[in-house]
C-alpha cells in the first residue's frame, strides 16, 4: 500500500516540498497529492508589480509537475482532523463544487498566510492588498481608473509597504502616493539602508508619515491617532495573518494560529503532520521564531521534505540552516536595496544599492520561481525504497512516532 502524502498549498513552499518529495522517494511507495486553489503557481513577492499592470509569466502546475508523480488537486481546504488524518477539500475548476474528504498518512501544512483584514476598522470593508494574486488584480484595476492628482496610501512600512508604495509611486507618477509608518522609515535597517530608503522614495514623491498609527480605513481616507490621511485608495500591508483552519483543530499552535513545530518541521503534538513557511512557527538562530518570509520559508520546505524521506525510508535525519543573509527590497523596475543581515536577521553595515540592488532582487526572485518550476532538479537522481508501512486512518496516529 501507498503511503498517503498530502501537501496543502502550492506556494513557494508547498510545492518545494512536493517537488523534493518527489525526487527522493520512489513513486511505487508513495501517493504525493499536492491540493491548491489555483491552477498556477503564484509568485507572490512580485504581487506589488501585478497590482501595477506588470504581466507575469503564467506557470502552470500541471506542466511544473508533469512526470513526476505528483497528483494536482485544485480545490480550496475547508477542514483538517489531524486525529483522524483527514482533510476536507471542495474542488475547484471541475465545475460540480463538491466537498470530498482525503485520507493521509503524512499531511504538509503549506496554506501560508493573508493579509490581516481584520487589524483596524475599515480594513477589509475599504482597504486593498497584494497578499494574493485576487488582491493584487482587485488593485490593479482600482489603480488603473484613478485619475491623475488622486491620494494612494499604502499603510505598513515593512518590506511589503516599501516595495508596494515604490512600485506604486513609480508606475503613476501622477498620483499622490503616501506612506504611514508605525516606526521610523526603515527603522529595522542600517544607517545606510535608511538613507538609501528616503532618498528613492523622496526622488518618486511619495511622502512618509513616519511614527504613525493608523486606527481605521475609510472610503476616502485613513485615519490615525493624529490628522487623517485623505486616500482615495488604501493599500493594507501592516501585518500578515494565518489561516484559520489550524485553530479548529487539535494541533498545537500559537496565539497567532501558527502550528508549532520541531526543528524538523513537525508538528509537536501530531507527529504525522509537518507545517512550512507562513503557517510553522519555527525557531531560528538565537531562539528567535522565523520571520514570514520567502528567505525563511524555503529553508523550512527543504527541512521538511528532507526529514519526511529520512523517517520515512530510515535515513539520517537532516539539518538544514534556518538562518538569514540578506534583505532584499524592490524599489521600483530600476533601484533596489539589499540589506546584509547577520543569521538572526539584524542588520550590518553592509549594503547594495541602486540598479546593482535591482539586479540582484531580480535574479532571487527568478531563482526562487525556478526552484520551484524546475522540483526534479538539483537533487541525488537515487530514489530511495519506503520502510515505514503506512497505517490504516484513526486516533492512533497521534501515537506514532
Amino acid at each position: 500500500m501507498q503511503h498517503r502524502i498530502i501537501v496543502l498549498g502550492a506556494g513557494y513552499t508547498g510545492a518545494v516540498v512536493a517537488g523534493r518529495l518527489a525526487r527522493r522517494l520512489r513513486h511505487e511507495d508513495v501517493a504525493i497529492t499536492l491540493v491548491n486553489a489555483e491552477p498556477d503557481f503564484v509568485e507572490r513577492v512580485r504581487m506589488h508589480q501585478v497590482a501595477t499592470g506588470q504581466d507575469l509569466r503564467p506557470r502552470p502546475f500541471r506542466e511544473m509537475f508533469a512526470g513526476t508523480g505528483v497528483e494536482l488537486r485544485l480545490g480550496t481546504v475547508t477542514g483538517l482532523d489531524a486525529d483522524r488524518r483527514t482533510v476536507t477539500v471542495t474542488s475547484t475548476g471541475t465545475g460540480t463544487g463538491g466537498a470530498e474528504e482525503l485520507a493521509y498518512d503524512t499531511l504538509v501544512y503549506a496554506l501560508g498566510s493573508g493579509w490581516d483584514a481584520e487589524a483596524v476598522p475599515g480594513t477589509a470593508e475599504h482597504a486593498h492588498d497584494i497578499a494574493g494574486r485576487p488582491g493584487a488584480l482587485r488593485l490593479r484595476e482600482r489603480l488603473a481608473g484613478l485619475d491623475a492628482g488622486q491620494s494612494v496610501v499604502v499603510v505598513g512600512g515593512g518590506l511589503t509597504g516599501l516595495e508596494a508604495v515604490a512600485e506604486i509611486a513609480e508606475a503613476r507618477p501622477d498620483l499622490d502616493v503616501a506612506l504611514a509608518a508605525r516606526g521610523g522609515l526603515g527603522d529595522w535597517l542600517s544607517p545606510k539602508g535608511r538613507a538609501h530608503v528616503r532618498k528613492v522614495l523622496t526622488g518618486l514623491g511619495v511622502s512618509v508619515h513616519e511614527h504613525t498609527t493608523v486606527t481605521g480605513v475609510e472610503a476616502d481616507r485613513v485615519t490615525t491617532a493624529g490628522e487623517p490621511i485623505p486616500a482615495a485608495v488604501t493599500v493594507w500591508t501592516a501585518g500578515f495573518a494565518v489561516h484559520p483552519i489550524p485553530r479548529a483543530t487539535t494541533l498545537e499552535v500559537t496565539e497567532s494560529g501558527q502550528i508549532v513545530v520541531d526543528r524538523t518541521m513537525r508538528s509537536v503534538s501530531h507527529p504525522d503532520v509537518y507545517a512550512v513557511g507562513d503557517a510553522a512557527m519555527a525557531m531560528g538562530p538565537g531562539d528567535k521564531p522565523l520571520r514570514m518570509s520567502c528567505a525563511s520559508g524555503i529553508p523550512t520546505a527543504w527541512q521538511a521534505a528532507d526529514s519526511i524521506a529520512a523517517r520515512l525510508t530510515g535515513g539520517k535525519l537532516p539539518n538544514t540552516p534556518l538562518r538569514y543573509f540578506n534583505q532584499c527590497v524592490s524599489l521600483g523596475r530600476d533601484n533596489g536595496l539589499i540589506q546584509f543581515v547577520t543569521a538572526d536577521d539584524r542588520a550590518v553595515p553592509t549594503v547594495l544599492t541602486g540598479r546593482t540592488a535591482a539586479v540582484y532582487k531580480e535574479l532571487v526572485c527568478k531563482g526562487a520561481a525556478w526552484g520551484v518550476a524546475n522540483p526534479m532538479l538539483g537533487l541525488p537522481a537515487r530514489r530511495r525504497r519506503v520502510t515505514r508501512p503506512s497505517s490504516t486512518t484513526g486516533p492512533a496516529a497521534k501515537a506514532r512516532a
